[in-house]
């Protein structure tokens, strides 16, 4: 959350924020103690909501938080933090957040590990790029040893991993309602040396962006002309 920046914390305060993949909500909880003037966090896990609706209350923001797996309400910011490369329908995501993002509104996205990275397969990564090295087919029958879910895909394990690429949601992005305003691929730390555009896919430690609906960038370019 940190990493965000100072003018991400300055920007939220009396804003209408959804935290979209919220998780158990801490960061939602976090939005509401400094100072956004309502948090919606929205996820499809409703126990997952539901601690995160026991964390609000200890937090003493109940009254601010709404957590849900729906909502039509609209807001200033849409933040997303660490689940793009959960999102089982990237597409599908976005067109969402256009929907419930105010017209002159922004969407904040922070990810990683894509797929690429030494440990991009999560769980499938004992070994750094060892969910490449491995079928889908063999790490999904060592992962039945000590789990009895059923998940025959990745896409079908808890919390879902869509083997996202940095190139994959660029391409996701540019095809969907929304442009970027900025893009960051900030490098893992032992890698910095060899990151470049070259080697990002497999240096990259986390995709920072924020996005906004290309109507209104259109706007502004249009006024500044």
């Amino acid at each position: 959350m940190e990493s965000l920046g100072d003018a991400f914390w300055r920007g939220i305060a009396g804003k209408t924020v959804i935290d979209f993949g919220c998780g158990e909500g801490d960061a939602a909880v976090e939005l509401a103690r400094r100072g956004a003037q309502s948090v919606i966090g929205v996820d499809i896990r409703e126990e997952v909501l539901q601690s995160a609706r026991r964390k609000a209350r200890a937090a003493g923001v109940d009254h601010i938080c709404l957590f849900t797996q729906s909502t039509r309400e609209r807001a200033d910011i849409i933040l997303s933090l660490d689940a793009f490369e959960h999102f089982a329908q990237p597409s599908a995501v976005l067109r969402s957040m256009e929907m419930l993002l105010k017209p002159a509104g922004e969407v904040v996205v922070s990810f990683g590990p894509t797929w690429l990275h030494p440990f991009g397969g999560h769980l499938f990564s004992v070994f750094p790029w060892a969910h490449l090295i491995f079928s889908e087919e063999a790490l999904i029958r060592w992962r039945s040893g000590f789990k009895t879910d059923g998940a025959m895909r990745f896409g079908e394990v808890a919390g879902g991993l869509n083997q996202i690429t940095i190139r994959r949601f660029e391409n996701t992005v540019r095809d969907s309602p929304f442009q970027f305003v900025s893009l960051e691929t900030v490098p893992i730390r032992k890698l910095r040396w060899f990151h470049n555009r070259f080697t990002r896919e497999f240096t990259t430690a986390v995709v920072r962006c924020r996005l906004v609906k290309r109507a209104v960038s259109g706007a502004v370019q249009a006024a500044v002309a």
